[in-house]
């Protein structure tokens, strides 16, 4: 059965949708089947990946989460061998409308992700920028999230309405749903702002930072224009390396205990 992610955080340009195809990316490379789903209306993961609108227009996640399409006719291979992808458009945006009368709407991407769960080692979810039905489906249906911090000085910003928002998303819809950690995203070391904020967020929430950080780097910004994930664009850039490290992260984190009864070294090939 898959481990299923949700990048989050309602604060939009914090490198959400960059951290979400790319973590799936290393993942896949890592030889983990790997599911990415965009939920964000704005389709910005979907084309990340190398998909145009006019191939999924009529086979989306929208089409999934309203019950008329089975989601595994909604996905998509990529250029990267295990690596597959879910993609929304901006028809995505209705669905928090049709739904709002419908039973047990909050469990809706959760029971699509359910017939197609065990095929696949890790499923990322790439949130809409909000705090919306749609990313209460994605908590609803995650066993984990991830929450992207720009090292700026607004970044904890609204983080007590998420984390108000994941309060209640454990006490009604989802009991087990844990942090799986924060990450601090477009970080510059030649900026003492970034260094300030940076060690703040590590001193509040110490063991729950990720080790890695990702970097402001001209190539992660150039990479989804060409339709690529940061490996196929420029394997060589600190902007891979860095997201490397965190698929690393992930994999020690979630397969720790595959290591130690396997003894299985976690590799990238």
């Amino acid at each position: 059965m898959a481990t299923i992610i949700a990048m989050t955080n309602q604060k939009g340009g914090v490198g959400k949708t960059t951290s979400s195809i790319n973590l799936a990316a290393c993942l896949a490379v890592a030889e983990k089947k790997t599911l990415l789903v965009d939920l964000d209306p704005q389709g910005n993961a979907s084309v990340g990946v190398g998909l145009t609108a006019q191939q999924y227009s009529n086979k989306n996640i929208y089409h999934c989460i309203i019950g008329s399409l089975d989601i595994k006719k909604a996905i998509y291979k990529t250029e990267i061998p295990y690596l597959d992808v879910c993609p929304a458009d901006n028809s995505l945006v209705g669905a928090e409308i049709e739904l709002v009368s419908v039973f047990s709407r909050e469990l809706k991407l959760k029971t699509a992700l359910s017939a197609i769960s065990k095929d696949y080692d890790y499923i990322i979810i790439d949130c809409p920028p909000s705090l919306g039905l749609l990313t209460v489906n994605a908590f609803a249906a995650a066993h984990t999230y991830v929450v992207p911090l720009q090292t700026e000085y607004f970044a904890m910003e609204g983080l007590a309405q998420l984390l108000n928002t994941i309060k209640l998303v454990r006490a009604s819809l989802n009991t087990t749903l844990s942090l799986g950690g924060i990450l601090l995203t477009l970080y510059d070391g030649r900026n003492n702002l970034h260094k300030q904020v940076a060690n703040e967020i590590k001193t509040h929430f110490s063991e729950n930072v990720f080790k890695t950080v990702i970097p402001r780097n001209v190539k992660l910004s150039e990479c989804p224009s060409f339709g690529k994930p940061i490996v196929l664009y420029d394997i060589e850039s600190r902007g891979s390396a860095a997201y490397f490290a965190l698929a690393k992260e992930i994999l020690i984190k979630y397969e720790k205990k595959l290591e130690v009864n396997h003894g299985k070294e976690i590799s990238f090939r």
